[in-house]
């Protein structure tokens, strides 16, 4: 038996520069963490030759080409496993729509525990590019890179995008205590709404594709990245909330759909109790938002969001791990 466990990730500024249509103009860059909420695959060999699959749906069949789930069919093609294994997986948080890239996650830990299963080791960036290519190139779908890379490299990173489609990884260098201000500025709250990134970002990629007025918008956000990374290495934490904020500003009004009345009534709600700046994580129009306030604020912002499940989490310094083989 083989487990890997591969970390979710919280993206803060920059997300939607991974796109194609814009970082092949202008490269593109996020600073993102991961944290200590994970999807763990377990793989096992089968007693017979059949593929047999667990995850929110149960699926056994005699063939590859069978296989209903698109990525694990898609990675056992790419691995050439025909058949003779048993795969499940489970996840510390609901696993599609919650904007900490759950998704991506799972393919990062897919593909490493396989690869595992056949004897093979997998680097961090092979884990990603391998991800970012069966997600985007084979099943098509309409997402950026981030989050694969995120999920394979794990901490507090500095992500940019290259017009060549190539990637840098680059942890951001700072004094630990700079790491624990932000980690302990910060509070999530699951908002309860569930939804597919994938129309979001498809309008996006459409919106920057065309218009230079959201291309613009795109290259402010971008430079956020870039003051907030240079910041951090100067220690100095506490302009966070306020970049944070700036960039939700800013990624509002890229894209209808984003955001709603709803989630801008929260927001000020968070804002109003002491949060210094927030955001919605991924795509927009659900799943998990953020705060970055005082500590002592914290309890004022819960008590205005009771209405919201309040998560606590820590952030997580080590990529997609395989945790058990044998």
């Amino acid at each position: 038996m083989i487990i890997s466990r591969t970390p979710l990730r919280m993206s803060f500024v920059g997300g939607g520069s991974d796109l194609p249509s814009f970082y092949r103009k202008y490269g593109g860059a996020v600073i993102s963490t991961t944290i200590d909420k994970y999807v763990y695959v377990t793989v096992n060999k089968k007693f017979d030759n059949h593929i047999r699959l667990s995850y929110s749906k149960t699926e056994e069949v005699s063939d590859v080409a069978e296989i209903g789930h698109q990525l694990v069919r898609e990675v056992l093609r790419k691995l050439k496993i025909d058949g003779g294994v048993e795969i499940t997986s489970i996840a510390d948080i609901p696993s599609r729509g919650t904007g900490l890239g759950s998704s991506s996650s799972f393919t990062v830990g897919l593909l490493h525990a396989l690869s595992a299963f056949n004897g093979r080791y997998r680097s961090s960036e092979n884990l990603a590019e391998d991800s970012c290519n069966i997600e985007i190139d084979i099943c098509g779908e309409p997402i950026g890179k981030q989050d694969q890379y995120a999920a394979a490299y794990g901490g507090l990173n500095w992500i940019r995008f290259n017009e060549d489609d190539t990637v840098t990884v680059d942890p951001i260098i700072c004094h630990p205590g700079t790491v624990a201000q932000i980690e302990q500025g910060l509070i999530s709250f699951y908002t309860g709404v569930t939804r597919s990134a994938s129309e979001l970002l498809r309008k996006q990629s459409d919106t920057l594709a065309q218009d230079t007025k959201k291309q613009k918008t795109m290259q402010k956000m971008v430079d956020l990245g870039y003051d907030l990374r240079d910041e951090l290495q100067k220690n100095n934490a506490n302009v966070f909330g306020e970049i944070l904020h700036e960039n939700w500003i800013l990624k509002k009004s890229l894209t209808e759909g984003v955001s709603n009345s709803v989630i801008d009534d929260w927001y000020k709600r968070g804002m109003d109790a002491g949060a210094v700046g927030g955001k919605l994580l991924g795509a927009g129009a659900g799943g998990f938002m953020i705060f970055y306030a005082p500590p002592e604020r914290h309890e004022a912002i819960s008590r205005a969001l009771s209405d919201l499940r309040r998560i606590d989490f820590k952030f997580e310094n080590s990529g997609s791990r395989i945790i058990f083989y044998q």
